[in-house]
C-alpha cells in the first residue's frame, strides 16, 4: 500500500463519521420540529429544534438574560411557547395555581435543579413523594412562631447597621448598603439555622469579599460539612449543642425518618444559604433605593413610621410594622422587582398530561413559568417597571394582584424561609427609614439594576453597588 493510500483511509473514515453526524443531527432536528410531542406548541423553530437558541440568550455578551427574551416570546406567540426542544413555557397566572399549588403533582426537572450543585436537598428534590418527608423536618424551624421567637437576632444586626451608618457618617463617608444588606440576611440565616453566625456584618468589607468569591457558584459547600460534623461529634457524645440548630434537628432520630448523612445534611445547609443569602438583601436594596430617589414616597413612608413609632429610639417590633399599609406596599414592591429567581422553574407534567389555553402537554414534558414574567404582566399591574406601593393600598385591588405576585414562588415548594425574610424586611427596613431621614442614595443606571440569571439573579460584576450619603439640609 503506497504512501498516498495510507494517508487517504484516514481521511475517508473521518469524512464518513463526519457526514453520519451530521445526517444524525439534522434527523434529530427534523424530528424536534416536526415530529417531536411537542411540535404543535407555538415558539421559534430554532429554539423548538435546538438548546443552542437557550444557551446564546445565556451567553450573548457576557448576559444571562434568557428569562427577558421568554416574556419577549410570549408577546409574539402567546401565552404557551416552546422554549426548548422539551419545554413549554407558560405566562397565564392562572396555570400557575394548578402547577405550583399545594398538592402538586408537577415534580421538579431534576435535570435542571441538580445543576444547582445540592443535590440531596430539599429544595433539588424532583418526586412530589421525595420532596415531603424532607420538608416536613425544615417547616417547624421556619414556622411563623419559631420565628417571631428569634427576632432578637434581627434586631441584634440592625442595631450593627446604625452602629455602622452612624459611625461611616460621622467621618463624611458613604456606607455600602448593597453589601451590609446582604450581610444582615446571611449572619441571620447562618445564626439561626446553622449556630453559628459568619458575621459578615462584623467584616470591615461587610462581607464585600465574601460575595466576589461566592458570585455565580454560591458560598462554599464545605463550611457547611464543617459544621453539620462539629453538631454531629457533639450529638454522638452525648452532648448538647450550644444553640438549637437545623442540623440537630435532621440528625435527630424519629419514626419513619432516615438519618441524613453529613453531606447530605451539608447539601440542604447549602441550599437553604443560597436561598436567603442574596434574595432578602437585594429586595432591601430595590426597596430602600426606591424610596430615596422618589421623595414623595420616601416623605409618605416616614410620616406612617413616625405616627406608629413617635419615639424614634424605640424597638420597631415585626408584628407592629407587617400592619403597616404603605411599607406593606413598599416592602411587595421590593419583592416584586427584586427577582430572586428571575427565571423559570421547570415542572414534569404528570400522568396523563395536561392541556393550558387549549394546548395539551404530554406526561413527562417539561413546563415551567417565572417571576420575571408574572410580575411584568400589564393586567396585573399596569406601568409594571414603575416602582408604585400605592398599587397594594385597596385591599381588593391586592387580592387581584396577588395571583400574579409570586415572589417565593406558591404552594408545597414555596420557599421554606418566608416568614424569616419577611420577618428581615420588616424590621430592617421600617427601623433604618425610622432611625435615619437623612439617607441619600448614589446614582445607579438601568444596566446596573439589571440581572444576570445565575438562578439566582445577580447584578453585573462590574455593576455600581447601592451606596448612601448624609443628606446636607
Amino acid at each position: 500500500m503506497s504512501q498516498c493510500e495510507t494517508l487517504t483511509l484516514p481521511l475517508v473514515t473521518v469524512t464518513v463519521v463526519a457526514l453520519l453526524y451530521a445526517a444524525s443531527l439534522l434527523q434529530r432536528i427534523f424530528y424536534n420540529i416536526y415530529r417531536h410531542p411537542l411540535a404543535h406548541i407555538p415558539g421559534p423553530k430554532l429554539a423548538a429544534a435546538t438548546y443552542l437558541y437557550q444557551t446564546y440568550f445565556s451567553f450573548r455578551n457576557g448576559k444571562s438574560r434568557y428569562y427577558i427574551q421568554i416574556t419577549d416570546l410570549h408577546k409574539k406567540y402567546g401565552p404557551v411557547v416552546r422554549i426548548t426542544p422539551d419545554e413549554v413555557h407558560l405566562s397565564d397566572p392562572d396555570n400557575y395555581e394548578l402547577i405550583y399549588c399545594v398538592g402538586s403533582k408537577y415534580g421538579k426537572s431534576t435535570a435542571f435543579y441538580s445543576a444547582l450543585g445540592a443535590g440531596y436537598s430539599t429544595f433539588t428534590a424532583g418526586p412530589p413523594e421525595v420532596h415531603k418527608p424532607r420538608r416536613a423536618r425544615l417547616d417547624p424551624f421556619f414556622s411563623r412562631r419559631d420565628v417571631l421567637k428569634m427576632e432578637y437576632l434581627v434586631d441584634s444586626r440592625i442595631e450593627k447597621l446604625e452602629s455602622i451608618i452612624t459611625s461611616k457618617f460621622s467621618r463624611g463617608e458613604a456606607v455600602d448598603l448593597h453589601h451590609a444588606f446582604r450581610a444582615i440576611s446571611v449572619d441571620v440565616i447562618t445564626n439561626y439555622a446553622f449556630g453559628e453566625s459568619y458575621e459578615l456584618l462584623a467584616r470591615d468589607d461587610l462581607g464585600r469579599e465574601f460575595w466576589d468569591l461566592t458570585t455565580g457558584i454560591g458560598p462554599p459547600w464545605w463550611q457547611s460539612l464543617t459544621q453539620v460534623l462539629a453538631v454531629k461529634a457533639k450529638l454522638d457524645a452525648g452532648e448538647k449543642v450550644d444553640k438549637p440548630c437545623i442540623f440537630e434537628a435532621l440528625l435527630t432520630p424519629a419514626e419513619d425518618y432516615v438519618i441524613p448523612t453529613p453531606e447530605q445534611i451539608a447539601d440542604e445547609s447549602y441550599a437553604i444559604l443560597n436561598a436567603a443569602s442574596d434574595t432578602t438583601g437585594n429586595c432591601m436594596t430595590v426597596a430602600a433605593y426606591n424610596v430615596l430617589i422618589n421623595p414623595d414616597i420616601h416623605r409618605t413612608l416616614t410620616a406612617e413610621l413616625k405616627a406608629a413609632f413617635p419615639n424614634a429610639d424605640e424597638k420597631l417590633d415585626f408584628l407592629t410594622l407587617e400592619k403597616l399599609p404603605y411599607l406593606t406596599g413598599i416592602i411587595k414592591e421590593g419583592l416584586r422587582l427584586s427577582f430572586g429567581v428571575p427565571g423559570r422553574l421547570p415542572r414534569v407534567v404528570p400522568e396523563p398530561g395536561a392541556t393550558f389555553n387549549g394546548y395539551f402537554l404530554p406526561a413527562g414534558s417539561l413546563v415551567s413559568m417565572s417571576s420575571w414574567d408574572l410580575h411584568h404582566n400589564e393586567s396585573y399591574f399596569p406601568n409594571s417597571q414603575k416602582f408604585d406601593p400605592t398599587r397594594w393600598l385597596d385591599p381588593k385591588e391586592a387580592r387581584r394582584i396577588d395571583k400574579a405576585f409570586v415572589p417565593f414562588s406558591k404552594g408545597t415548594r414555596a420557599c421554606v424561609g418566608i416568614n424569616l425574610a419577611y420577618c428581615e424586611l420588616y424590621v430592617t427596613l421600617g427601623t433604618l427609614f425610622r432611625r435615619f431621614e437623612n439617607l441619600k442614595a448614589n446614582d445607579l443606571t438601568d444596566e446596573d439594576r439589571e440581572y444576570n440569571d445565575y438562578f439566582s439573579g445577580q447584578h453585573p460584576l462590574n455593576a455600581t453597588k447601592f451606596h448612601v450619603t448624609e443628606a446636607k439640609p
